[in-house]
């Protein structure tokens, strides 16, 4: 059993050290991520960068398609605080890997979505790549905040309820202030 302990030591290692360097740090700018081709990217096909994240106020959501509805409230206390556009944007990325829908349902669904919230922008994340590159947790609902130079400065994995709801809105509304 000692030989195999040893062996397996080095290879778990090596993924918490994967995991630590892929987690995001509060006050930090992530690493930037490029969803294209394979990977995912804008509902017409064209790809979307983190990169975008700088010049405005960005909220992200990070989305398991089987929770859609999980931040419903969120998203529409953001539409209801109005932020001006030129300085504020939204995300919403579906983890499309962590549903056993098919993609072209869940492309239909998107598309509906986007009629609800224009000033969203939709993208796809066909194979986990926010999972894998900034730890965000899988399967369910994760919400993001950057500020205008790519800086995260809020952020929620699972249901925020109505107090983080608010601190939400606030963050944002602080950020654009500044």
């Amino acid at each position: 059993m000692k030989p195999l302990l040893k062996m397996l030591i080095p290879i778990l290692l090596l993924f918490a050290v994967q995991y630590a360097w892929a987690e995001l740090e509060m006050g930090k700018a992530p690493k930037t991520v490029t969803l294209q081709e394979k990977l995912g990217g804008h509902l017409d096909g064209s790809p979307w960068s983190s990169s975008q994240f700088k010049g405005k106020v960005s909220v992200l959501f990070y989305v398991d398609p089987d929770e859609k509805d999980l931040n419903n409230e969120a998203s529409e206390a953001l539409k209801a605080a109005d932020f001006p556009l030129e300085k504020y944007q939204s995300f919403a990325i579906i983890n499309m890997a962590a549903t056993w829908l098919p993609n072209f349902a869940i492309s239909s669904s998107l598309e509906e979505k986007q009629k609800q919230y224009k000033n969203t922008i939709y993208v796809r994340d066909y194979k986990k790549v926010l999972v894998k590159e900034w730890g965000l947790t899988d399967d369910t609902s994760d919400v993001l905040v950057f500020n205008k130079t790519g800086y995260l400065i809020f952020r929620k994995d699972g249901k925020l309820n109505e107090e983080e709801i608010k601190t939400l809105v606030k963050a944002v509304g602080e950020a654009i202030e500044k």
